[in-house]
């Protein structure tokens, strides 16, 4: 069964984020740092039990499934968002999942209790696939980032780091730099502050959130799209709901390289002690560049620390 919810709002985020803190779930820091002289703030939502922010989207979508059996599509983040809320509220998860998937990744969300379904990347589409599989064995889809529910638990990280930017400076956040795949995050973001600028994250080649931003249409990835290590920022296209809370909303998009992404995963590691997977530390990676604004009230999102130990030792050595 296709998700069929009302459009995600930002009273939906409100109450997500009430509810996450009711029931005591984590709370990530808000670090400080200093960026070209500027003293910025770094939300580490790779420091959540499953190493993502996707646990905040996943449970508040499957606490509105009735159902026993959800169906995802995730390269590894929100698969193990989705298995970690399953098996807390006794649902079974089955997550379609690239073949290509960092091996850790696939094991976390296996360990959580989840069936992982393979598929080629490129070659096959994850959606196609998961239709397949709900069509087969039933259950309900919960969407990466296209999902309302989904994108209105993402939008708690944007709360939360507003009151602890307050309870710091008595300010709110002017900007959020956001990884960005298909714009689940960035459009909670939105919805949660409205009065914050959002500027989406991507890797070269991948932009498909910016380019919809920019041209008010879905844009798909190019069949020829360059190779990037920033695996959990590939999807191939974003959502018309994504779209339709981004556009008119959110900054220019901007890419980083591969080069500029090992080198944020770099100064997290030597700065902060922080192990930030590379699509985690994609906003980072643009805020070192100098590509996008900063200043003292900039939030940074470090979204992901899912590294594969040995790629991370390596890149850490190169």
């Amino acid at each position: 069964m296709i998700r069929n919810d009302p459009e995600p709002g930002g009273e939906g985020v409100m109450l997500a984020f009430q509810e996450w803190q009711e029931l005591g779930l984590s709370a990530t820091p808000l670090l400080p740092a200093e960026i070209a002289g500027v003293r910025v703030h770094l939300k580490c939502e790779n420091l959540q039990p499953i190493g993502a922010f996707k646990i905040r989207g996943a449970w508040w979508a499957l606490s509105h499934v009735d159902g026993e059996n959800v169906v995802a599509v995730s390269s590894g983040n929100h698969a193990q968002g989705v298995a970690w809320a399953a098996r807390e509220m006794g649902k079974r998860a089955t997550i379609v999942m690239p073949r290509d998937a960092p091996r850790v990744k696939l094991d976390n969300t296996r360990a959580l209790g989840a069936e992982i379904v393979l598929y080629d990347r490129p070659g096959e589409d994850r959606d196609e696939v998961a239709a397949r599989v709900i069509e087969q064995r039933g259950g309900t889809l919960v969407h990466a980032f296209g999902d309302p529910r989904v994108i209105e638990g993402q939008g708690t990280a944007g709360l939360e780091a507003q009151a602890q930017l307050r309870s710091r400076t008595g300010r709110r956040p002017s900007r959020f730099i956001v990884c960005c795949g298909g714009g689940g995050l960035a459009a909670g973001l939105a919805l949660a502050c409205p009065n914050t600028a959002i500027h989406v994250v991507e890797p070269e080649g991948w932009d498909m959130v910016g380019q919809a931003i920019a041209r008010g249409e879905i844009v798909h990835a190019s069949p020829d799209a360059p190779a990037t290590i920033c695996d959990a920022l590939q999807p191939t296209a974003t959502k018309p709901v994504n779209l339709a809370v981004l556009h008119g909303r959110a900054e220019p998009g901007v890419t980083v390289t591969d080069d500029e992404v090992r080198a944020a995963q770099r100064w997290a590691f030597s700065n902060l002690r922080l192990v930030v997977e590379p699509g985690g530390a994609a906003a980072l990676a643009a805020a070192l560049a100098g590509k996008v604004p900063l200043d003292e009230d900039t939030v940074i999102m470090l979204t992901g620390g899912n590294a594969d130990p040995d790629r991370f030792a390596r890149m850490l050595a190169s």
